[in-house]
């Protein structure tokens, strides 16, 4: 048997959730849900992931460096720069997995 929704309970459901968001000052910004601070979820992932590619790229320029030789490069630099790129992907690689994991969530809520 199909259960019938409550207008009203749903209504004010949806008040509640939007009084909610606007406690922890969450506003809407060109359709795009924001921050505190007015700036997107998506801005904010987008700095996140090309600061991750900035990390690795210096990892990888300082290995390069010293496998040529370059003796302004030295190994613990190298070994530090290669550990710090390989935290920040893991990092990034958590937080994917877990966007995905809440992703999922949602779509499998009934509606």
């Amino acid at each position: 048997m199909v259960e019938r929704v409550d207008i009203n309970r749903l209504l004010l459901e949806m008040r509640t959730l939007k009084s909610q968001t606007q406690a922890f000052g969450v506003q809407p910004v060109d359709g795009k849900v924001a921050a505190p601070g007015g700036v997107a979820f998506g801005d904010v992932m987008s700095q996140a992931v090309n600061k991750v590619n900035e990390v690795q790229k210096v990892s990888s320029n300082l290995s390069e460096a010293y496998v040529r030789g370059d003796r302004s490069v030295d190994i613990s630099e190298v070994m530090i720069a290669s550990q710090k790129a390989s935290v920040a992907f893991s990092a990034m690689t958590q937080v994917r997995n877990k966007l995905v994991d809440a992703y999922k969530d949602v779509m499998n809520m009934p509606v």
